[in-house]
Order: structure tokens, then sequence, then C-alpha cells
């Protein structure tokens, strides 16, 4: 299995919600993810989350390792991700994820905002907060 991440699976571990522990396990097994991604974590942490930058800083510094890879957005990226919109009724941030998972070479998605199970191609979302995902 290659795994790609969403980003609120990198939201949860710097929470003290209770998915937290998983979410932490699920980038355990390691994967990749997107610029994008590290984006909107780091935007997220620091305006909902109330993070300072240190602590922002730390947390991508951990991802950065915990990843195989982390993939740039291309035009080619891009292109694909207006195509799966267009397609597929996705917001296009989400067909921006897709299509960076799809381009990584992935055959699993983590993330619990889009369908569990939905497939796109070999590619399959996976929620790993449902129980029937473990």
């Amino acid at each position: 299995m290659k795994a790609f991440f969403d980003t609120n699976i990198l939201i949860y571990t710097a929470t003290s919600d209770a998915k937290r522990q998983q979410a932490v396990d699920c980038l355990s097994r390691g994967g990749v993810a997107s610029v994008q991604v590290l984006n909107e974590f780091a935007h997220v942490a620091r305006r909902k989350l109330r993070h300072e930058w240190p602590q922002i800083e730390l947390a991508l510094g951990l991802f950065h390792t915990a990843f195989d890879d982390v993939l740039p957005i291309t035009l080619h990226t891009h292109d694909a991700a207006l195509a799966l919109a267009r397609d597929h009724g996705l917001a296009f941030y989400d067909a921006l994820i897709v299509a960076s998972a799809i381009e990584a070479g992935c055959d699993t998605l983590f993330t619990e905002d889009m369908q569990h199970d939905r497939k796109f191609g070999r590619l399959a979302i996976v929620n790993p907060f449902l129980e029937s995902a473990a």
C-alpha cells in the first residue's frame, strides 16, 4: 500500500482530540503528502488552533521526516485537478489532493473529508477514523 495523507490527518496529530492517536498511528505507517497539505496544515494550525510559529515549524519538521516524499503542485497537477473537479463533482481543493495522490502513484488516500471507499481509478478514499477502516 502506498498512502497519501490529507490535511485533516495532520491536524488531528496537533490536537487533543480523541482522534489524535489514530491519526498518529496512521501517519506512522509512512506515505506521501503534497506541499498543499503542508500549507493547509500551517494555515489551520495558526488560525484555528492558534498555535505559535515555533510549534507549527516543529510539527512541519516532524512531518517532513515522517513522509517518504512531499510533492510539489505542478501545472500538470493543477490541470488534473480541474478535470477531476469537473468530471467527479469534487471541490477544487479536494480534487487537487486526489490529483496529487494519483500523480504520486498512491492506492490509498487517508482523509475524513471525502466519501469513504470512493475510488478514482486505483486510488481508494479511506477514512481511518471509521471502525471498518482500521
